[in-house]
């Protein structure tokens, strides 16, 4: 029996549709170094110290002083992120077997996609689809002072200039997110015997601690949409506390949709009228960055 028929835009089973969100929270390199948050839609407050309180010590009979340092207040603001993929509509009476071999193949290519937008937006502030900078947006990583410049003094000193430059303004970096060059770099690093530096970085290829913090590699560090594509906005690597200095979640799953009628991605191109129906899946996010709490290893402006 088919899964879906012409006349309903329905619903992926519960399990497919839980796989797909799975894969879509962990695509990118920020689910791989920062933990959700559960979050409510809507804008979501975040309280933050910007100072720590000092202990005082009171004799006996003694007056209590009170504390200057007040809570300061960020907002998580929701953002949705969209895949749609347009098939044949023979896809509808196909068997179910049939169906959910389609299915899969596109919750693997729209997770992927929409994982890899949780970075670009929250980086770089990037529509993924057009490569364009959304400038309504002001809350994002790349916005921070603290860079280090790529040089010859090779990877390793680079990263510990750039930690040096958190530590010594009072942040304490729990995670690196590099491109796969810059991993690349490191896992080829060499003492003056020919002995490699980081052995367990393999190739550089699946590295997920460096230095001590813990990493993810994807080509999201350096802009890209898409592995392929020639976006190259410099960046090679980022560095910060993914533990505190970003808040984000899922704020909202919506369910997995077979679109029969209509033109919902604006092509203008009716479904019924060239015999399609379009997939589509979507996901609400919703982040904050502390983007004092992060450094940018970045190439040399040309």
């Amino acid at each position: 029996m088919a899964v879906y028929t012409s006349d309903l835009a329905g619903f992926l089973p519960d399990q497919t549709l839980n796989g797909m969100i799975e894969k879509t929270k962990t695509a990118g390199t920020i689910p791989a170094l920062s933990a959700a948050d559960p979050m409510k839609f809507g804008n979501v407050a975040v309280v933050t110290f910007d100072d720590d309180p000092a202990a005082e010590f009171v004799e006996e009979g003694g007056a209590k002083s009170s504390e200057d340092i007040k809570p300061a207040r960020a907002v998580a603001a929701p953002h949705k992120a969209v895949v749609t993929y347009r098939t044949s509509d023979e896809f509808m009476w196909a068997n179910e077997d049939y169906q959910l071999g389609i299915l899969d193949k596109f919750s693997e290519k729209a997770s992927r996609a929409l994982g890899r937008a949780l970075d670009l937006g929250a980086y770089f502030r990037i529509n993924p689809k057009t490569g364009a900078t959304i400038s309504s947006w002001t809350n994002y990583l790349n916005a921070t002072t603290l860079r280090t410049e790529v040089d010859s003094a090779g990877p390793e000193l680079e990263l510990e200039e750039t930690v040096g430059l958190l530590v010594n303004s009072g942040v304490a970096p729990t995670g690196v997110a590099l491109t796969g060059g810059y991993a690349w770099s490191f896992s080829t690093e060499r003492y003056a015997d020919g002995r490699k530096k980081f052995p367990e970085l393999g190739l550089g290829i699946d590295v997920t601690s460096l230095g001590g913090l813990r990493a993810s590699v994807s080509s999201t560090v350096q802009g890209k949409a898409r592995d392929g594509d020639t976006t190259d906005n410099n960046v090679r690597a980022i560095v910060g506390d993914f533990n505190g200095g970003i808040r984000w979640g899922v704020q909202k799953q919506i369910p997995f949709q077979v679109i029969p009628y209509g033109d919902p991605d604006n092509t203008g191109r009716d479904l019924k009228g060239h015999n399609e129906v379009a997939l589509r899946m979507e996901i609400v996010y919703a982040w904050y960055v502390f983007i004092d709490r992060f450094a940018v290893i970045e190439n040399a402006a040309a």
